[in-house]
């Protein structure tokens, strides 16, 4: 993870005899760079041992705030593993190392953690804040790729995130340096994930929004149509009294139930379509005899994702009823339901 990569690109500069696309050698590349930047991960959980305890207890007891920096391609990967650690239950932000010194050293107090990124462990921007760092009362996780570097010997735990090579056929693009980074961040934040005993319930708070957070924090009954929206007939009701309320209400199937209100069963499209392939077609014919007596059902707090694994369950439905905790009836969803919510 080079922090000098820009200019060292800079300064090999543009290349003047162009090879064109060699789908062969294209693959057989790209085949190399997976296998190092995986090689260096192999690695680096190799050597995992006491100073990664370290490091996450002093991160785990830290009762100020979490602070990671770095600069360059690490400080793209330091922004990332604040992201990560926030999102999993351990407070973080990002503070650029060369803004530090101009100002926002001040959101860095003492009891703060904070985790310094450099391949190097010499990265100027770095190595200047580290006795300022101290003397405002922080302690310093460094996660660098020399254990003999300036961040290694100053911090109070250092971590090895040394690699071989690069992936890159120059050797100068940050590749393997920076996979080895963050994934050694990764496996940071979800120990300490799995410390706090961070739940389902925690990770659905912290994603509130998008595809994840409606997966993780919608119920049942947020999409459901509520009782007075499910089709319904009763039990002594005939085939065109069945059909006549799956028309009017649209949802594919209509519940049936008995002279209390209970649940009796539910007759569908699908039903239908197995009624004419035997020839039961007669409009007069009792729904009791051609409905399906044990239908699928969900309870309303339920998260509404649940529904998507009852209804693939073969043989596959498009409709569940819900029901409470005494078993009434208190609606129903289609398949589209879970689409217009956007739960799938």
């Amino acid at each position: 993870m080079h922090d000098d990569a820009d200019s060292a690109v800079a300064t090999v500069g543009a290349v003047s005899d162009t090879r064109g696309l060699d789908a062969t050698r294209a693959l057989s590349l790209a085949r190399e760079v997976l296998e190092t930047e995986a090689s260096a991960i192999r690695t680096l959980g190799a050597r995992l041992g006491p100073a990664f305890v370290s490091a996450l207890r002093l991160v785990f007891e830290c009762r100020g705030r979490v602070v990671v920096t770095g600069i360059g391609k690490s400080g793209h990967v330091a922004r990332k593993l604040a992201a990560t650690l926030a999102s999993t239950g351990t407070p973080a932000f990002f503070v650029h190392a060369a803004e530090a010194s101009h100002g926002d050293l001040g959101m860095i107090a003492t009891g703060d953690v904070v985790i310094m990124l450099s391949n190097s462990g010499e990265t100027d921007e770095l190595t200047l804040l580290t006795p300022h760092l101290k003397r405002q009362g922080a302690r310093l996780v460094a996660i660098t790729g020399n254990e003999r570097s300036s961040l290694a010997q100053t911090a109070d735990v250092h971590l090895d995130a040394g690699v071989d090579s690069e992936a890159c056929p120059l050797g100068l693009a940050p590749t393997a340096s920076t996979t080895a980074t963050l994934a050694l961040g990764d496996a940071l934040a979800l120990a300490l994930l799995d410390a706090r005993g961070f739940s389902t319930e925690d990770f659905a708070r912290t994603h509130p929004g998008g595809m994840l957070g409606r997966r993780l924090f919608t119920r049942v009954s947020d999409v459901m149509r509520d009782r007075g929206a499910v089709p319904s007939v009763r039990i002594d009701a005939t085939l065109s009294q069945a059909l006549a309320e799956m028309g009017r209400r649209a949802m594919g199937m209509t519940a049936v139930v008995d002279g209390r209100g209970a649940l009796a069963g539910i007759f569908t499209d699908g039903d239908l379509r197995r009624c004419v392939d035997r020839g039961e077609t007669d409009p007069a014919t009792p729904i009791a005899s051609l409905m399906t007596r044990t239908p699928r059902t969900i309870a309303p707090d339920r998260l509404a994702i649940d529904c998507v694994d009852l209804m693939e369950a073969p043989p596959k439905v498009m409709q569940l009823l819900v029901l409470d905790a005494s078993g009434e009836l208190v609606g129903a969803l289609h398949m589209h339901d879970l689409f217009r919510a956007r739960v799938v």
